[in-house]
């Protein structure tokens, strides 16, 4: 069997919210469901030793292996017949998580968990391994519509390539469509000089607009050949991706996007769209990174 799916579970609503989904993918892939609870206590060197202040270790570990039984329990009320795993690791989550995707198809997590701030809309742990995660990361803000497309954002960037294969592949899975949606202003648009340095860079009206419905067909051609069952849907929008990205994801079961696009700086490593995606979609949002992903 292939590698599992991996769940960050912390006990919080949040991820259980993630389980149900990532038991939901695992079915969908016919793979196996491994839930991760990052132990943090001995990470921290917090003194461990029967106390009157708390518990000592070994209860410690005890309230671990429950938070990560009862969450394997959900699993299966979700999903009964797929393989469910569960481990207890030493170590902060954003480390234990990265290091669980250098061999997961998918890591899933939760919004928000126990910790940080109420006021953030989005924690920590998503947005580090959105940016550092070695497998495409699926960051669960709400269950997704059953029946809901995928809502893929498009802006021909090579980076952005992974996200189209992605896209492609979880719609074929959950059996839907995709809204393959690329918005563009004429300050994003890459117009080449014309060929001959006589004519005028001037265009006729509506030839950067015609620029761009082409991008887009081009970007899912490959992939609607290896995917002739599934049905697409394409939105070419001026304005801005974040805000077009954003609203269409009100009607979406899942949106992907890429960690970065064409636009932003070289050494960011989360662009500015997938973060705000990430903090504001109206449904789970998959962040894929390119092929430098596993390196």
């Amino acid at each position: 069997m292939s590698a599992p799916v991996v769940v960050g579970a912390d006990g919080s609503s949040a991820s259980l919210e993630a389980v149900a989904v990532a038991a939901d993918e695992a079915r969908l892939r016919g793979c196996g469901l491994k839930v991760v609870h990052a132990f943090v206590w001995p990470a921290l060197d917090v003194p461990l030793a029967p106390s009157q202040l708390g518990p000592a270790e070994g209860e410690l570990r005890d309230l671990a292996a429950q938070l990560v039984a009862g969450a394997a329990e959900h699993a299966r009320s979700v999903a009964p017949d797929v393989e469910v795993g569960t481990a207890v690791v030493t170590g902060e989550p954003l480390t234990v998580l990265e290091a669980q995707s250098r061999s997961a198809p998918l890591v899933v997590v939760g919004s928000r968990g126990l910790g940080g701030f109420a006021g953030l809309l989005l924690g920590s742990t998503a947005v580090h391994l959105a940016t550092h995660g070695r497998c495409p990361v699926m960051v669960v803000r709400s269950r997704p519509a059953a029946t809901g497309p995928v809502l893929l954002g498009v802006d021909g960037s090579p980076a952005a390539e992974a996200a189209v294969g992605f896209a492609f592949a979880e719609a074929a899975l959950r059996g839907t469509g995709i809204v393959a949606l690329h918005a563009w202003t004429p300050w994003n648009v890459q117009v080449p000089p014309p060929q001959d340095p006589s004519e005028p860079y001037a265009r006729e009206p509506g030839t950067l607009a015609a620029g761009e419905r082409r991008l887009l067909a081009e970007v899912v051609a490959g992939q609607r050949e290896r995917f002739p069952d599934v049905p697409v849907e394409h939105a070419v929008v001026r304005g801005g991706a974040r805000e077009a990205l954003i609203e269409a994801s009100a009607n979406a079961g899942l949106l992907v996007v890429g960690a970065r696009g064409r636009g932003g700086f070289t050494g960011l490593l989360l662009g500015s769209v997938s973060q705000a995606v990430l903090h504001h979609a109206h449904c789970p949002v998959a962040v894929v990174r390119g092929s430098d992903a596993r390196r």
